[in-house]
Order: structure tokens, then sequence, then C-alpha cells
């Protein structure tokens, strides 16, 4: 949990030092990589790219951090894509020089800044080398490039743990880069006038290396597919070609892209019509005999998983909860004199409890609400879903923390009423959300959950789960929480997918529902009224939350997910307004 704590705090500070140095207050990271409100920031230079989070180098990641705001700030986008060319190994190369361009812009007195931005370079340098990537021909050469050029540029040494190893080629491209090379240090300040040089630097080298790389391919594979193989396997050891995230996903990513009918029509998320929308409470839906089945079938779950729930309340109230004044505590051996007391320092000098101490409890001025997907998909997971919602509302509840239990679904498959009336007017062109939409209640904010645990057991309540229509349901609990008085809100949204309505979809495009639930998700981030948190059964929610955690629901959810659920709710509390 202290890690989890640790590498949020480390983040925290990372973004906080990027917004300063370029101004850009959209800035974030998240899981150790920059984006821009929900868009990564593509940075290719091999030394900025892969995590390093789990390290005890922090100068390396704060480097990398330095290294990036540097970029933004002093390298014109828009003229390096115009400039930059098309094969990939020289556009790497050439993004790969103007990144080191833009680390010798340091401005005056930022002298830890350039220490972190060498540190980083360094500590690549030595992984390279560790990693056994010098130890083929074309990681040689990339390897020696790299050092020639961040050596040139900043003027120092290149790294003596791989100076006699780099020493001959570095010899061998010197007549032929030299002048390139002397033209991008004498040009580091006019990035148009740089890239010039930098180009002929990239298109020498990619044309090295496609020699090198037919070479070795003709010598080590016999088949074309052979050949392809060996050639993809050269080229992404060193650069990643192949993965431009730099990293390979342990969990699907949700599927995400923009609205064509959006554009095309050229107006904002919108409804055909709210006429058979509804706002339910599924328990008043169920026979009081199977609601208390439902509601026996949930504590068997949790009954078999041993949750030690007064624990978790401790947990999440260390995590939640902030110091509170609770006036003063006297006759203290130590704080501040107590005035009432100075004729008792008189007559019993020997007498030390005349102090007083400013008293602190825990205050929990919180309230979480938990908004659950009830789409198709969600129904072969509600069991474990039901176990950590009841289990979290519970040890909430004993931490002080008001929350609520909410869902959304829809009222019908494949747009209902909704899809008959747009029928019936002829189909107009991109008729927007094309559904019935339902929202449900299974705890109030104000109910404790001994009152409520009945109306959570209605989770099993299997045709409850059809369609989704995220953005307007994440709206939706916004608004309800804003309306709290609790000085810290939280919306947990729990899904295994995108929003999908198949009417919806089938009248605009695919990605009408996903482009609308990342603009309502950004807009209350940027409100900051409400934080939103994205919690990804089995998936990555990172394409549409800022804030995002995933877990594994294969079987019910124990102590030691309930301990990491706790410490990212705690690692959230330094962010809120």
């Amino acid at each position: 949990m202290n890690g989890l704590r640790e590498l949020a705090r480390r983040d925290a500070l990372c973004a906080a030092t990027v917004r300063a140095l370029t101004g850009d207050e959209a800035l974030h990271y998240r899981g150790g990589r920059l984006y821009r409100h929900l868009r990564p920031v593509p940075f290719y230079a091999p030394h900025l790219r892969g995590e390093r989070r789990d390290e005890e180098d922090v100068d390396s990641t704060r480097g990398a951090a330095d290294a990036s705001a540097l970029r933004i700030a002093y390298s014109d986008a828009a003229l390096h894509r115009h400039m930059t060319p098309d094969e990939p190994v020289e556009r790497m190369v050439f993004d790969m020089l103007e990144q080191l361009r833009c680390e010798t812009r340091v401005p005056v007195g930022m002298e830890g800044v350039r220490r972190n931005v060498r540190h980083r370079f360094d500590a690549w340098s030595l992984a390279c080398y560790e990693a056994g990537l010098l130890d083929s021909d074309i990681g040689l050469l990339m390897y020696t490039v790299a050092q020639m050029a961040e050596s040139r540029l900043s003027g120092r040494a290149v790294l003596e743990a791989t100076e006699g190893l780099i020493e001959a080629t570095r010899a061998a491209l010197a007549p032929s880069l030299g002048h390139a090379l002397a033209g991008m240090r004498r040009h580091c300040a006019d990035q148009r006038a740089y890239a010039v040089h930098a180009l002929d630097v990239a298109l020498k080298i990619g044309e090295m290396v496609r020699d090198v790389r037919h070479a070795f391919v003709e010598n080590n594979a016999s088949s074309d597919d052979e050949k392809e193989e060996a050639a993809r396997t050269m080229l992404g050891a060193w650069f990643d070609i192949d993965d431009e995230e730099g990293s390979v996903e342990r969990l699907a990513l949700a599927a995400s892209g923009e609205s064509t009918a959006r554009e095309a029509s050229g107006e904002n998320y919108r409804v055909f019509t709210t006429r058979h929308d509804k706002t339910i409470r599924p328990a008043a839906l169920i026979r009081p005999a199977l609601l208390r089945e439902y509601r026996e079938r949930l504590d068997d779950l949790i009954a078999a998983r041993h949750i030690n729930v007064p624990r978790l309340a401790r947990m999440l109230q260390a995590a939640i909860t902030v110091p509170h004044r609770d006036g003063w505590s006297f006759g203290e051996e130590e704080g501040r004199i107590d005035g009432r007391r100075l004729a008792q320092v008189v007559a019993s000098p020997d007498e030390r409890r005349v102090f007083r101490r400013e008293r602190e409890r825990p205050h929990a001025d919180c309230a979480v609400s938990f908004l659950i997907d009830c789409s198709g998909s969600m129904k072969a997971s509600i069991g474990p879903v039901a176990v950590m919602i009841d289990v979290l509302v519970r040890a909430l509840g004993m931490a002080g923390v008001a929350t609520e239990v909410l869902g959304f679904t829809t009222g019908a498959w494949n747009g209902g009423r909704a899809k008959l009336d747009w029928l019936a007017k002829g189909r107009p062109k991109y008729p927007g959300r094309l559904n019935e939409a339902c929202n449900m209640i299974f705890k109030e904010g104000d109910a404790s959950w001994r009152a409520a645990r009945g109306d959570i057991a209605a989770l099993f309540k299997a045709d409850l789960f059809r369609e989704g229509v995220d953005g307007e349901a994440v709206d939706w609990a916004c608004s309800r929480l804003a309306a709290r008085a609790q000085a810290r809100r939280i919306v947990v949204v729990i899904s295994d997918g995108s929003p999908m309505d198949s009417a919806t979809a089938q009248a605009n495009d695919p990605n009408y529902l996903d482009q609308h639930l990342r603009e309502v998700v950004a807009k209350h981030e940027a409100a900051r009224m409400v934080e939103v948190l994205g919690l990804g059964v089995g998936l990555d929610l990172s394409p549409y939350y800022r804030h995002h955690f995933a877990v594994d629901l294969s079987s019910a959810p124990d102590m030691t997910l309930f301990a990491k659920l706790a410490a990212w709710l705690g690692a959230r509390r330094r962010h809120s307004t």
C-alpha cells in the first residue's frame, strides 16, 4: 500500500513540475506516462520510453519528467511533424535528436533540472549496456549515435563505462556525421535550422541500418516469413517500433474513438427523446421473499471470503479522513503554556502538567457514490461486484463516509420505444442517443448500510442488465453528488467495457456514446466539484478516466484487493480540491 502511495505521489510531483515548466494545466501523469487531458503525449526518443517507476532511482523518473517538459516548452510540434521523415528508423532518430536539442535549453538557474535530465540519459545508457542491447550491430550503431549527439550538444564526455566499446564505431561515423553534428550544435536555439542537420543524420543512419539489417536477415533466415520476423525482432528490441506505448498491457484496453457522426452533423451530443427515460428503485420491483433470497446469497458470498470489515474500515479511515481540530487537551506535559496554570508553576516548580495541546480527530468530510454499469456483459461478474460494493459501503459507513449505490442500464434492448418514435418520424439522420435511459438507485446517500442492505442485494435481479449509456449516467451521478455538503465528493464508475447501445450505434456511429463519455469525464475533472474514478472489471479504462484502477474479479474479492482499493482512494486524496 505504501508503494502505491509513493508511486501516486511521484506522479503528482512530476506532473506539477511539467505543468510549472510548460504552463500547460492539462498535463498530468497516469501510470508513469504523460497525458494531456485523456490523450497520451507521444515521445519516441528511446531514453524517455519505458517505465522506471518501480526502481529506487527517483532522479531518473524526475529526469524523464523534466525532459518531457523541456520538449513541450521548446519544440514546435507542428514544425517537427512537418519535417519528420516517414520511415520508422529515420523518424525515431530524428525525434531523438530533437529531444536532445530541447534538453540543452534548460533555463538559467535551474541546475536541478539540468542534473535530472543528464542523470536520466546516463541511467538509460547504462541500462542499454547492461541489457545487452549493444551486442548487435544495429544496437551498437544506434547507441553510438545517441552518445555522439548528446556529447556534442551538451559538451560532456560520453559515458565512461561504454567509451571503449563504442570507440571504433564512433571513429567510423565521424567522417560522415561530423559536419551535421557540428551544424546541430551551432543551431541549437533555432529548431528549423537544427532540423536540417538532424534530418541529414537521420537519413544517413537509416540507410546504414537498412544495410546492416539486410545483411543480418540474409545470413540468419531462409524463408520470407523468417526474414520478416528476424527484421522486426532486430529493430523492435531497440526501438519498440511495433509498440508505440513502450509497454505491453497486462489487461485489455477499453476501445475508444472519435465520432464521425458528430463531425458530419456539426452538432454536440444530443438525445432524440427523453420521454421514455426513467429512474427506478430495483428493490421495489422484486418480491420481498425473493429479495431476502438475494440477500442471503450475498451474505454467503461475503462470509466465504472471510473479510475483516472493521480492519478495512480503519484502512479507509486512514486513507480518506483528514485531521480536524476538536478543541484542546489540558494538563499535558508539553505543548503550549496554559495561562490559567501560571500560579501553579510558581507554587509548584516541579509540576510539569501545565501545558495544553490542540486536539485533532480524523474527520471524514467525504461522500462516495458507486455507479455500476448494468450492461449485459456485467451480469457474469455481478456476484463479485456485489460483494465488493456491499463490503465497501459497510466499511466506509463505519469510517464515517457517506455512500450511495447507483446503477445505469437501458429500458429495452435495441432502442425500445425511443427507436419506434424515430422510425415513426421518418428516420431523421444523426438522431443522437436512441434508447430509453434507465437510472437506478440501490442505496441513497443518507441511508445506512443496515437500512439499505436488502436494496443492495437487488443487484442480482438478472433482467436489469441490458445496454449502457455511460456518459449521461456519469453526469447524473455527479449532479447528485455535487448537491451534497461534503467537501470531497467521489464517483467511482464500475464498468467492464465501453459505452454500448446498438440502436444509437446503428443510427449514428459506434463511437457516438464513447466520445460523449470522454467529454463528460473531462468536464467534471475540469470543474473539480466531483472526482470521477474508473474501476475497470478486467479492463483498463484509461481511455476514459484520468484516475483509474483495474481489478480481476474472476473470483470474489479478498482483503488484498480491498487494501489496494483503500490505497487507491487514499492516493487520490492529495489531488482533490
